[in-house]
Parts: structure tokens; C-alpha cells; sequence
């Protein structure tokens, strides 16, 4: 069974963020980037699966600008076995359908039967590929798995929901998004470092993908960004002194905010 990682480079976290007020989208050419956090989770999962012997390859897939191998290249150190990137300038702007069109395309032609994903991104953080890519392949999708078994052919999953932990079965081929309590990644050694240079890195255009490229980028996306705000500065905040009467002055500023 081959197993595909859905991977994103973002921005360093601790970077402070800028939007561009002409397209209304991250700027993401200045700064640091790295392999979107809760990612990792997903590959190391994908690896422990591989390394149990319920897989016999790791593939990594994304949507993004060619320099973004540099900083996916921590999934191939962590044992994912190659990369394949698709970077077309065309595709700048995707909203989540559009990635999700392009991602499908791509997990389709790596034949892979089981998609993992991190339960969101640190760019965005709407935590809904997993369900996009899963309507637009066409799979069964389960989101924040917290525990992952393969099965032949089926997958069973523990998945957080409002009310607890439920267990839900799934056919194979499947979506899968993972949560932070499913593992803990490793730190990649300097081998699997070394290693992961001489790994295959497939960077390719929409058009070598299959991709259609009205489905893709501004023209394709089918949400839009109709305004961006600075957000207020932080003001200081109410000491309230408690002389007997401090529940009272409480009471009366949640009054007064309406939130009582």
C-alpha cells in the first residue's frame, strides 16, 4: 500500500505576518518558511505505519512555489521516501477547492490508497482540506484522528468529537486528517538529513500534473477576500481592587459589554 502525505510550507510561526492589501492574500516571500507544523504529525504517522509494514511507500504531495522542496524536504529526513510538488505561477491564489482539485489530481497518478493530512495549517488554520480533498477525490474522509489502524482493506480511526472520542470505520482508499495527540514526531537525524538530498523531488507545472488550470489559482477560486483590516491596538486593561465589592464591579462590566 503506498501512503501520500498532504504537506504545505508556511511562513515561520513566530514571524510576524503581512497581508497585501492589492490581493488580499499572505505575503510569502519574505521571512523564513518551514514544513507547516501539524504536518509532521501526519508524516510520522505515515512513517510508523510504513516502518509496521501496513505500507511500502511514503509520498509526499503539494501545492506551492518551487523553492518550498527546501523546506519539505524535513518530511523525506523524517522517512518519507519522495516528494512531488506541483509549482505552477498560475496556481498563486488557490483558495481550498482549487488545492484541493490539484491535490487530487496528484494523489490520483501516485496511486496511493490512504491521504494523510495535519488537522490544519498555521497560515490558515481552517482545518477543512481534509474534508475538501476528500469530496473532490471522490474517498471516504474521517478528520482529527487520534489514533489510525490499517486494516486490509479498511482503516479504523478514533477520532475527537464535542462529546468524546468516537470510532469510526472506513473504506479504503480514504482521507484521513490527524491530530496532535496521535503522535509525537521525530527529530531527523543527520543521516535521514543527508539522506533526504538524494531523494526523488518531483517539482511540476499544472500542465505536466493534469491539472486544469481554470480550476486552479484566481480564476478557479470560488471565495475571494473582499476587504483586510489591521486589527486595533491592545488597550490596557481594568485592575478591579476587591474592597468587598469586587464581584459587583465584575458583574457590572460583563453588564456593560453585554455579555451578561
Amino acid at each position: 500500500m503506498k501512503i501520500a502525505v498532504c504537506v504545505k510550507e508556511v511562513p515561520d510561526t513566530t514571524a510576524e505576518k503581512r497581508i497585501d492589501p492589492g490581493t488580499g492574500r499572505l505575503v510569502r516571500d519574505e521571512g523564513d518558511r518551514m514544513l507547516n507544523e501539524f504536518d509532521k504529525y501526519a508524516v510520522e504517522e505515515a512513517v510508523r505505519l510504513k516502518e509496521a509494514g501496513a505500507a511500502d511507500e511514503v509520498i509526499l504531495i503539494s501545492l506551492g512555489p518551487e523553492k518550498a522542496v527546501e523546506s519539505l524536504r524535513q518530511g523525506l529526513a523524517m522517512g518519507a521516501d519522495r516528494l512531488v510538488l506541483v509549482s505552477d505561477p498560475a496556481a498563486a491564489g488557490s483558495d481550498y477547492l482549487g488545492t484541493a482539485a490539484a491535490l487530487s489530481k496528484v494523489l490520483e497518478e501516485t496511486g496511493a490508497e490512504l491521504a494523510l493530512l495535519g488537522s490544519e495549517a498555521t497560515d490558515a488554520r481552517s482545518g477543512v482540506m481534509a474534508a475538501a480533498l476528500g469530496e473532490a477525490s471522490g474517498r471516504a474522509w474521517v478528520t482529527s484522528a487520534n489514533s489510525l489502524a490499517v486494516n486490509g482493506g479498511s482503516i479504523t480511526v478514533e477520532r475527537q468529537s464535542d462529546d468524546g472520542v468516537d470510532t469510526v470505520e472506513a473504506p479504503l482508499p480514504a482521507v484521513v486528517s490527524v491530530t496532535k495527540a496521535i503522535n509525537e514526531p521525530r527529530y531527523p537525524s543527520l543521516k535521514g538529513i543527508m539522506g533526504a538530498k538524494k531523494k526523488p523531488q518531483d517539482v511540476t507545472s499544472l500542465a505536466e500534473a493534469g491539472i486544469d488550470a481554470a480550476a486552479v489559482g484566481e480564476q478557479g477560486a470560488r471565495t475571494k477576500v473582499v476587504g483586510v483590516e489591521t486589527p486595533p491596538a491592545r488597550t490596557a486593561g481594568q485592575v478591579v481592587k476587591d474592597e468587598g465589592n469586587g464581584a459587583q464591579q465584575i458583574l457590572d462590566f460583563l453588564i456593560e459589554k453585554k455579555i451578561v
